[in-house]
C-alpha cells in the first residue's frame, strides 16, 4: 500500500457563511480530489479569481482547478435541476468539468414535493418557523431517514422503476397538500417528464464514489473534504432546533464521504473575524446598531443562496472554542479580517453569563442561549486598509494583536488569514 499523504478537512466553526469556498479553492491546488460531504443547495460557497466572482451551491469549490476531481458524496442531498444549472453556468471556466465531477449514487435527491412541503410548513409555523432557505433540504433528509419515499441518485439509472416510484410518491404527497394544507397537488406525469431528462443528463457523472474514495485513500492521493454550513448548524451539536438537517461538523465527513475517520489528517476550522447568522435563532453577540450595519456593508453580508441580509455581531470566541474542541481542529482560518478596519471600536466575546452567573460551557439548549449575555473584551481597533498586505509582518500591530488574542482564547493557532476575496489576498502562517 502506498504511503498515505495528508488529507485535509475544511469545516466552519460558526453558523456557516465563513468564506470556506475561497479556502477550499486555494488548498485544492495541493490536493487531487475535493469532496463535498454534507448539505445541499442551501449552502453558498463563493470563489473569486481573475477578476470575477463565482457562487457555488452543490459543485465542490475545487472545480476551477483542472487537475482536481470533484466529488459530491453520499451525504449530500442533490437537486438535479440546480446541479445541472450550476454546471452549465461555470463549465466555461472549469475545464472538462463534466468529466471531473462524480456524483455519488448514494446521494439523495430533492424533488418538487420537498420544496413545496417546506414552504407550506414554514408558512404554517408562523412565528415559530425555523427560517430555512426553502430549498427542500429538510424534507429530503427526512425522507432519507424515513426511507419509504426517498430517492437516491443511483435510481436514475433505472428509469422504469423510478417512474413508478415517482407516481406513488406524488399520490401520497398530494394527499397531504390537499387535505392538510388545502393546496393543489402536483402533476406526477409532468414531474416525471422534467426529472427524467435531468436524470439522463446526470447519468454519465453518477458513480460509486465510496469505492472511488477508498481506492484513493489506499493509493495515497490527497483528498480535501469540504464542509457546508457550520458547526453551530450541526443537526446534533448545533443550536437546535435552529440548525440544518445534516452533520455540518467534521463528524459528517466520514459517513458523508464514505471514508474511515482515520483517513482524515489536518482539520482546519474557518471563522470570520466577526460572527454572522442567517435566519432565526439566538445570537448573543448580535449588533443591532450602527456598528452592526457598518460590518454588514463593509463585509457585503448578504446570503449567497438567499440574498437575505445576514445578522452581524462581535466575534464569539466562546462559541468558537466549543466548536473547535468538538471538531478537534489543528488550526484556525480567519477570513474577512479586512472588514474590521475603520470600526470605531473592536470587541470579542470571551464568555456568557445567565442571570449574572458565568457559564462554564456553551449551552446545549436554545432557552439558555436566548438568555445568555456576552462577556465582551475590548481590543485596539485599526484604521488601516490591510487588504494589500502579503505577509503577517505587513499587518498593523493592532491587527496582529487581534489575531494573537483570538488564538489565546480559542486555544488553536491561526494558520491562514484572508484579507479579501481574491486568491492573492491570503496570508499563510507556518
Amino acid at each position: 500500500m502506498a504511503k498515505r499523504k495528508t488529507n485535509t478537512l475544511i469545516v466552519g466553526l460558526t453558523w456557516g457563511d465563513e468564506a470556506k469556498g475561497k479556502i477550499v479553492d486555494l488548498l485544492a491546488a495541493d490536493h487531487d480530489i475535493v469532496v463535498r460531504y454534507n448539505g445541499g443547495n442551501n449552502a453558498g460557497h463563493t470563489v473569486a479569481f481573475d477578476g470575477a466572482t463565482y457562487k457555488l451551491h452543490l459543485v465542490p469549490s475545487g472545480l476551477f482547478r483542472e487537475n482536481v476531481t470533484c466529488v459530491i458524496g453520499g451525504g449530500v442531498v442533490v437537486d438535479p435541476k440546480v446541479l445541472l444549472d450550476e454546471i452549465a453556468r461555470h463549465e466555461a471556466k472549469a475545464p472538462r468539468l463534466r468529466r471531473r465531477l462524480l456524483v455519488s449514487s448514494r446521494a439523495h435527491t430533492i424533488w418538487p414535493w420537498h420544496t413545496k412541503l417546506e414552504a407550506l410548513s414554514e408558512k404554517h409555523q408562523g412565528k415559530g418557523k425555523i427560517g430555512t432557505t426553502l430549498r427542500g433540504i429538510g424534507p429530503a433528509y427526512a425522507d432519507k431517514a424515513n426511507r419509504v419515499h426517498a430517492i437516491r441518485i443511483g435510481e436514475f439509472l433505472r428509469p422504469d422503476h423510478l417512474q413508478k416510484k415517482v407516481q406513488r410518491i406524488v399520490e401520497a404527497r398530494n394527499e397531504v397538500f390537499v387535505k392538510v394544507f388545502g393546496e393543489a397537488g402536483l402533476d406526477a406525469a409532468a414531474v416525471w417528464r422534467e426529472y427524467a431528462a435531468y436524470g439522463e443528463a446526470i447519468r454519465p457523472m453518477i458513480a460509486d464514489t465510496t469505492a472511488y474514495l477508498l481506492r484513493a485513500v489506499a493509493e495515497g492521493r490527497r483528498i480535501l473534504f469540504e464542509g457546508a454550513q457550520g458547526t453551530l448548524l450541526d443537526i446534533d451539536h448545533g443550536t437546535y432546533p435552529y440548525v440544518t438537517s445534516s452533520n455540518a461538523s467534521a463528524a459528517g465527513a466520514w459517513p458523508g464521504a464514505g471514508v474511515p475517520a482515520r483517513a482524515i489528517g489536518d482539520i482546519l476550522g474557518v471563522v470570520k473575524a466577526y460572527t454572522t447568522r442567517v435566519g432565526e435563532g439566538p445570537f448573543p453577540t448580535e449588533l443591532r446598531d450602527d456598528i452592526g450595519s457598518q460590518i454588514r456593508e463593509q463585509g457585503h453580508e448578504y446570503g449567497t443562496t438567499t440574498g437575505r441580509p445576514r445578522r452581524c455581531g462581535w466575534l464569539d470566541t466562546f462559541a468558537i472554542r466549543y466548536a473547535a474542541r468538538l471538531n478537534g481542529i489543528d488550526g484556525i482560518v480567519i477570513t474577512l479580517l479586512d472588514v474590521l478596519g475603520g470600526l470605531p471600536e473592536l470587541r470579542i466575546c470571551t464568555g456568557y453569563t445567565v442571570d449574572g452567573k458565568p457559564l462554564a460551557d456553551f449551552p446545549d439548549d436554545p432557552a439558555t442561549l436566548e438568555q445568555a449575555k456576552p462577556v465582551l473584551e475590548s481590543l485596539e481597533p485599526w484604521k488601516e486598509d490591510i487588504s494589500c498586505a502579503r505577509s503577517y509582518r505587513d499587518l498593523p500591530r493592532a491587527t496582529r494583536a487581534y489575531v494573537k488574542r483570538v488564538e489565546e482564547v480559542i486555544g488553536a493557532p491561526v494558520r491562514i488569514i484572508s484579507i479579501g476575496p481574491s486568491r492573492e489576498q491570503t496570508i499563510f502562517r507556518s
